[in-house]
């Protein structure tokens, strides 16, 4: 006779008898990638109505027989956000990819993964913008920590600068990045797993080796402006009147996504892509100008 745990009836009998639960996955212990589930060796993924996961633990840690298992619970709304632009998205990639339904009341698990598996390109600019907002913030990180001669925490930044620069290059191809991404670049983009292997593995010197590489992804930076930052210059282009920081920042599109807007609008109009316009208010009793942003021919 199968154990409880084989035929999947103890999850659901945990969490099945709850109206407010819209999704229940499980994800076994993968093989080669045990960190994906944080070394337990079950995981449930249990997605809630919007609003009714307020008093529930986000994430717990069970123990049932010889078996550890994670719980996380969550509502579709906050899994959309993750897979669009979570900084920590692989995982839930995995899950959803590798994870057994044992619960899909409203169809929503499985609409997600057939847009996975389709890759709209709806999603592949929310992924493109939100690495490509990392590519720019490291790349600036360690340009300043070369400056200040940090050579250690410039190697550090671009290192993580080509990571991101390697997940880009994998989207434009319409793949999904995989956990082993070096092994997947080297397939997609021999010359990024190049600079990676010339930055990690070279004989020169740690700085040598940082100022050979950020020229590279100074280049990348630029030539992958445009097309990256698609989403958010296509907002700017949707009306005449310019937009503010918070305005951006608030729009359905973005707000999710947890991007550092700054560089991006600074980098963007001094490129020519976007027009920085003024207009003047009036703050504690000071005269100031207030920057808001449109794309370029609408100024």
């Amino acid at each position: 006779m199968k154990r409880l745990e084989d035929t999947n009836l103890f999850y659901t009998a945990l969490f099945g008898s709850d109206e407010r639960l819209c999704g229940l996955l499980l994800v076994k212990n993968l093989e080669g990638s045990p960190s994906l589930i944080g070394g337990m060796d079950r995981l449930i993924l249990a997605l809630y109505e919007d609003g009714h996961i307020e008093g529930k633990a986000p994430e717990e840690h069970w123990k049932w027989s010889d078996m550890t298992i994670m719980v996380r619970r969550s509502t579709p709304e906050r899994l959309n956000a993750w897979i669009a632009g979570g900084e920590h998205w692989q995982p839930f990639f995995q899950w959803l990819t590798n994870g057994e339904v044992l619960l899909d009341r409203d169809g929503y698990l499985a609409n997600t993964r057939d847009r996975l598996d389709r890759w709209p390109e709806q999603l592949r600019e929310r992924r493109l913008i939100s690495e490509y907002s990392r590519f720019l913030g490291a790349y600036l990180e360690a340009k300043q920590n070369l400056k200040d001669q940090h050579a250690m925490d410039a190697y550090t930044n671009i290192l993580a600068a080509l990571n991101h620069w390697a997940h880009i290059a994998i989207i434009e191809e319409t793949l999904h990045p995989e956990p082993s991404v070096w092994e997947q670049v080297r397939r997609v983009n021999p010359g990024i797993f190049k600079l990676y292997d010339e930055l990690t593995s070279s004989g020169e010197t740690m700085e040598q080796r940082v100022n050979l590489v950020i020229l590279a992804v100074e280049f990348a930076v630029l030539t992958k402006m445009k097309t990256s930052s698609s989403l958010l210059l296509r907002i700017l282009q949707s009306r005449p009147e310019p937009w503010s920081l918070s305005e951006l920042q608030d729009h359905p599109a973005l707000s999710d996504l947890h991007l550092e807007l700054t560089p991006l609008l600074r980098k963007l109009a001094h490129r020519g892509y976007v027009a920085e316009t003024t207009r003047g208010v009036k703050e504690h009793g000071l005269h100031l100008l207030d920057l808001r942003y449109t794309a370029s021919g609408f100024e």
